[in-house]
């Protein structure tokens, strides 16, 4: 007689990494937050949302936003959301940046979940970032997941390391399990960077190599949630502007650059994916909230979204500069990191002899010394190709108060000082 009524996905599905950070930071209220990946509290539009709102509700569509919407999301909102990435990606083929493919969701987190219960069973493959967005890799694990980790460079994952791992697979027997390629593809969390559009083509031309021996379809999966918090970079196209956007799963989201509250985000799935997630999505909540909804497309619809967006990434660069300066001043000259130029991180690489994690001594005296940051072994699948590393951090610059990010820095340069 089994001991626990519990399937056997809650069995597998550990605590989240960011629950335990989250409550670390409640726990102890004069810790000083490097880690949680919050918004920029200041920023966040409350006069222009409260407008939207009064003007909404005062109207007659006030009673319908009251109402439930649909499984697949407010037409208007879709229509604007597909017109937004097509004009971003320049690209003419309205087939391809179509609002019925464009399923609204809340927050992207959901379509990250809903596109891997429709694509993975348990023992199937992903291909992910080496490293990569931890949350994702709560979702892979708890589903029965196996991933294999893609190394990066500076523009993106290494394409003959992917080619490597594709010809693994196919000789070992397994690549009938692999189902998709998950890419960061802006401004990267963790590590802030973003993937070339020539590396988002060249991948793709290596998957569709690969299909015929999978016997089935390998999509991209590219996650797009940092792509409007750029403030120095100019924008690269999204791998729906390549000529395999019928293998491209995009989810984007509008709380990261208007209401991270908000929680709406979206999808532009292949028509068959887009079938079987709105389906999963229907059994899930039958609609994204309907008055959410109606607040971003009437953001969108009258300017106040994109009035908001180039504040918000101002605030953001303002915010980057003050941590990267404070680095300069605190941190010792072996620790390596990169110049953000979007997004909300900075990933710090110490040598390899000063361990980072959970369990180290570094992370226990940073948190003695009231500060805390995203230990990187959290941000690396398990893949028996490679040791785990475990001498970098995330450092979020988002949602902590500007005082407090060169306190931070300060105080986590004393730890790495101390050696």
């Amino acid at each position: 007689m089994k001991k626990t009524a519990l399937s056997e996905l809650a069995r597998r599905t550990g605590e989240p990494a960011i629950s335990w950070l989250m409550k670390l930071t409640l726990d102890h209220p004069k810790l000083i937050s490097l880690a949680a990946g919050f918004t920029d509290n200041a920023s966040l539009p409350v006069a222009e949302a409260q407008t939207v709102l009064h003007d909404l509700l005062a109207s007659p569509a006030g009673r319908p936003a009251l109402q439930y919407g649909s499984t697949a999301g407010d037409a208007l909102l879709r229509e604007l959301t597909a017109v937004r990435v097509q004009s971003a990606d320049g690209h003419r083929d309205a087939r391809v940046h179509d609002p019925d493919r464009t399923l609204i969701t809340s927050g992207s987190q959901q379509l990250l979940y809903l596109t891997t219960e429709a694509l993975c069973d348990p023992g199937d493959i992903v291909l992910v970032e080496d490293p990569t967005y931890f949350v994702f890799l709560g979702i892979t694990q708890s589903h029965g997941l196996h991933t294999r980790s893609i190394r990066m460079e500076h523009d993106g994952i290494d394409l003959a390391h992917l080619e490597q791992v594709l010809t693994e697979l196919k000789r070992a027997g397994e690549l009938p399990r692999l189902k998709m390629l998950y890419l960061v593809s802006y401004f990267q969390n963790p590590t802030g960077r973003t993937t070339s559009f020539a590396k988002k083509r060249a991948a793709l031309e290596l998957l569709q190599k690969f299909e015929r021996a999978a016997g089935h379809p390998i999509y991209l999966l590219e996650d797009a949630a940092y792509r409007e918090l750029r403030f120095t970079a100019t924008d690269e196209r999204s791998a729906l502007a390549t000529a395999f956007s019928h293998r491209v799963i995009y989810a984007g989201t509008y709380s990261k650059p208007f209401a991270s509250g908000a929680r709406v985000g979206f999808g532009i799935l292949p028509p068959e994916i887009f079938t079987a997630v709105a389906r999963i999505k229907g059994n899930h909540d039958f609609g994204t909230s309907n008055l959410l909804q109606q607040l971003l497309a009437r953001a969108l619809a009258s300017g106040a979204y994109a009035k908001h967006l180039p504040l918000l990434q101002r605030r953001y660069a303002a915010k980057a500069a003050r941590m990267t300066n404070a680095i300069r001043e605190h941190f010792p000259a072996e620790v390596r990191w990169a110049e953000p130029q979007g997004g909300l991180y900075v990933w710090a690489q110490a040598p390899r002899r000063r361990t980072t994690g959970v369990k180290s001594r570094l992370f226990q005296a940073a948190l003695q010394q009231g500060v805390l940051y995203v230990p990187g072994e959290l941000c690396y699948g398990h893949d028996s190709a490679r040791r785990r590393p475990n001498h970098e951090m995330r450092l979020s610059f988002g949602g902590a108060k500007d005082a407090d990010i060169p306190r931070g820095i300060e105080r986590l340069g004393r730890v790495l000082q101390a050696g």
